[in-house]
């Protein structure tokens, strides 16, 4: 018998209100070029879901309080080039809180990746992660 989950289908950030929202859109879709699938709504109830290319991130306006970290500690996009997403991402004004780097996985066999962190508009943080 084989599983029923498929993948994952999305991840949500929520920004608080309209203003956070836009720049969370922009940080996405224009910085990091993420296509647009669908939006919704209005003002603080205004949504949108954008492409990975590997399941959807979805964006809302609507967040009540200021995220604390729990579980999840990050989310990492799958890239082609580590480098041009942190300069793209520098660029537009956000803090990387980790240089490009290459590292190697201790696994059997050893996983070989170029890495970054940065902090997204609503706290998140993201890494680039780039297969060797």
């Amino acid at each position: 018998m084989t599983g029923n989950i498929k993948g994952v289908h999305h991840i949500a950030l929520k920004a608080k209100g309209t203003e956070e929202y836009n720049k969370l859109f922009s940080f996405y879709h224009d910085i990091l070029a993420l296509p647009l699938v669908r939006t919704w709504g209005e003002g603080e109830n205004i949504g949108a879901m954008l492409d990975t290319g590997a399941g959807l991130l979805e964006l809302f306006a609507n967040a009540e309080n200021e995220p604390g970290q729990g579980a999840i500690r990050h989310m990492a996009f799958d890239v082609t080039d580590t480098d041009a997403c942190v300069e793209a991402v520098r660029k537009a004004g956000y803090e990387i809180t980790m240089e490009p780097v290459d590292i190697v996985i201790a696994s059997n066999p050893p996983y070989p990746a170029r890495i970054a962190f940065c902090i997204g508009p609503v706290g998140e943080e993201v890494e680039f992660f780039q297969v060797k």
